[in-house]
């Protein structure tokens, strides 16, 4: 594919740093500059447990003709981080790194495709070990910042997944500012995606229930024209938010992934104190999708999650409801700005209504700090499977230990129990564990 005018600038801005950088060495860019290695030990077992049990991952040119019951990987993760100062000047200047590896401590061709580790496109085996290298150039002038290169958003129209062993990254461009006292402006355009589970940058594609054979998503309703792409290269961005004061916050956002999808997302949150240790935090969400020209997209997904905070546990209920012709649509591989976007699902299919309750715990309450419990149930109903087709149904149970090390020796270690639980009369039955060992060591 032809390099976009993007492309050609990320590779000259890159370039341009390292050659710039060395001459610009002030005290800073190095005083404030900073490091770390984190370590990522990852097991996952996803147990399914419906009749018919998914394919083994595709080999290319193939059609896997064995079924499995379960996938199940585990593997060591080293995530190097460098991030500069700025140069001193009007324009300073400044350069980011990320350098990623996951090594294979376990897998097989009957078990692998967790996410956890690269597979192999001729084998279907996962690899060895698989890795990247992201470089960022930075400028900063007054409250506004440039980056160009690799990039990890956070944003509401695009959240970049890290629930692996490595996350999720794009390259493009972003500006964020904050001239104004307490709005905070975002804006740029992506145009390569490096998957959590790949080293390769790859153009970016509609939710990951997308179906090569089909050409559609299933009984999430979209699919695309007659001989259209399914893919792009080109994801622009703007939004901004408000905080109009310490409870009150507003935001909207627009994004379109060129040729497949508009989105306007407008957001909410309002924190209410209640009494001592007392609140009630209300968070809304209405996202309007539309098609950019190949797709048939069409959906208004509004919700709305209310969290009462008492002491050191709070309660959660959740609603979250689907119009229009089509499921939600948003990048594959990325988190979605949903209040149900949870551990498996999204529970975002065509016309879907659902609902969540949840609880959490800090036990530092008990007298055990570091240690944080998390369960929440969601329920979903009236998915439009298609004409003849029942009403879709499903369910997922979750379920989060946490405990951090507060200090000695092995303080900063942190271990994650995840487990999870999902039943479908239309998707996957599945049963989950993760279990994730971490640490982070700060290098300078």
């Amino acid at each position: 594919m032809k390099a976009t005018p993007l492309a050609q600038a990320i590779a000259l801005a890159g370039v341009g740093a390292c050659l710039t950088l060395p001459n610009l060495a002030h005290a800073d860019f190095i005083t404030d500059s900073k490091a770390s290695l984190e370590l990522r030990n990852f097991y996952m077992n996803r147990d399914f447990r419906q009749d018919g049990t998914p394919a083994l991952p595709t080999v290319t040119g193939k059609t896997p003709s064995e079924t499995r019951s379960k996938a199940e990987e585990w593997a060591q993760g080293f995530l190097m981080r460098y991030e500069s100062g700025f140069t001193e000047g009007t324009v300073g200047v400044g350069v980011d790194t990320i350098g990623t590896l996951g090594v294979k401590l376990d897998s097989g061709r009957g078990t692998s495709g967790t996410g956890l580790l690269q597979a192999d496109r001729e084998t279907g085996e996962a690899q060895d070990s698989y890795g990247d290298l992201g470089v960022t150039a930075k400028l900063r002038a007054s409250k506004s910042t440039l980056k160009v290169g690799t990039l990890m958003p956070k944003l509401p129209t695009l959240l970049s997944n890290d629930s692996r062993l490595l996350p999720q990254s794009f390259q493009g461009g972003q500006l964020n500012s904050m001239e104004i006292d307490g709005l905070t402006f975002d804006a740029g355009q992506l145009n390569r995606v490096n998957q959590r589970d790949s080293s390769d940058h790859e153009t970016m594609t509609l939710t990951n229930s997308y179906s090569t054979k089909t050409k559609s998503t299933g009984a999430r309703g979209i699919n695309f024209k007659s001989g259209a792409v399914a893919d792009s290269d080109e994801f622009n961005f703007a939004g901004a938010s408000y905080k109009w004061n310490d409870q009150l916050t507003t935001g909207y956002n627009y994004a379109k992934l060129d040729q497949l999808y508009d989105q306007h997302i407008l957001n909410l949150a309002h924190v209410l104190p209640i009494a001592d240790q007392q609140s009630l935090k209300t968070d809304l969400r209405f996202a309007r999708s539309s098609d950019d020209g190949q797709t048939n997209v069409d959906n208004k997904a509004l919700g709305a999650m209310f969290t009462y905070a008492l002491g050191f546990q709070s309660f959660g209920l959740g609603y979250q409801t689907m119009s229009g012709d089509t499921g939600f649509a948003y990048v594959n591989g990325t988190d979605a700005y949903l209040v149900n976007f949870v551990q498996i699902g999204d529970f975002a299919f065509k016309d879907e209504k659902s609902w969540q309750a949840r609880y959490d715990y800090n036990f530092a309450g008990m007298g055990i700090p570091g240690l944080t419990f998390m369960t929440r149930y969601i329920n979903g109903s009236d998915v439009d499977r298609g004409a003849g087709l029942s009403e879709g149904k499903e369910w997922e149970r979750d379920m989060d230990i946490a405990y951090v090390v507060q200090e000695g020796d092995f303080k900063g270690v942190g271990v994650k129990w995840r487990n999870a639980t999902t039943r479908s009369n239309f998707g996957n039955n599945l049963d989950e564990n993760r279990l994730i060992l971490s640490y982070t060591l700060a290098l300078w």
